[in-house]
């Protein structure tokens, strides 16, 4: 028997489908902002100049030099003025509706509530470790009807810290009571979730559902969450 106690979940992309809800977020918002008419005449086009857009604010985000406010409204901003529409007043309309309707998404990953079935049935004491943003990651777990798995929820602003950096790690230590030795971290992130919790003292599993190649070493990978029922 593994000495694993407590069970710590990313969310974004490792439960909870990000890319699928996104996109059908990013197609609600498409047809409520009428951008269409606005001279972007391609969603499949608009959805992956968004989706890049994002990921280098993120990145920007995570490494301190964005604020989360100019984040929200910026990706936006950015994305229409790819498309040479400077319009500030539509792009804060639009980040607005985005988190307004993103959370109201509910695909999961397959065998989800599966293992989280399997997991609670086993004892395990499960947390969530997550850098989204807190209102929006609540209501995430809410409307895809796995708040109920987990005794808490450990976000960056509530941290003051985001992973990769320890420091969201310790203090998810503190809230829960676990330890490093009797913890582990399951997420899809090699330089976020598996790099952090090694810094931290834990064993990781990295969820890489597309296969991706790469040379990290983390403690465990599996590609399906189904996978995890040979590790717990």
């Amino acid at each position: 028997m593994r000495p694993y106690q407590y069970l710590f979940f990313d969310l974004d992309h490792t439960l909870w489908d990000f890319e699928t809800n996104s996109v059908n977020t990013l197609r609600d918002l498409y047809k409520v902002s009428l951008l269409s008419q606005k001279g972007i005449h391609d969603f499949d086009d608009f959805n992956i100049v968004y989706h890049e857009i994002n990921d280098k604010l993120w990145a920007s985000f995570r490494q301190g030099t964005l604020s989360r406010q100019d984040l929200r409204w910026k990706r936006m901003w950015q994305t229409l003025l790819h498309y040479k529409i400077n319009d500030e007043p539509l792009a804060k309309f639009m980040s607005e509706k985005y988190l307004e309707i993103l959370p109201t998404k509910n695909e999961l990953f397959p065998f989800t509530i599966d293992v989280l079935e399997y997991c609670k049935a086993k004892g395990y004491e499960m947390h969530l470790i997550t850098n989204g943003f807190e209102l929006t990651q609540l209501q995430k777990l809410k409307n895809s009807n796995i708040d109920s798995y987990f005794d808490k929820m450990i976000t960056s602003e509530m941290a003051m810290s985001m992973k990769p950096h320890k420091e969201i790690f310790h203090f998810a230590f503190s809230e829960t009571g676990a330890q490093p030795q009797n913890s582990i971290m399951i997420g899809d992130a090699l330089d976020i979730d598996v790099l952090g919790a090694r810094n931290a003292g834990m064993h990781q599993v990295y969820f890489n559902p597309k296969e991706l190649s790469h040379e990290d070493e983390p403690t465990f990978e599996i590609t399906c969450l189904s996978e995890l029922k040979n590790i717990f």
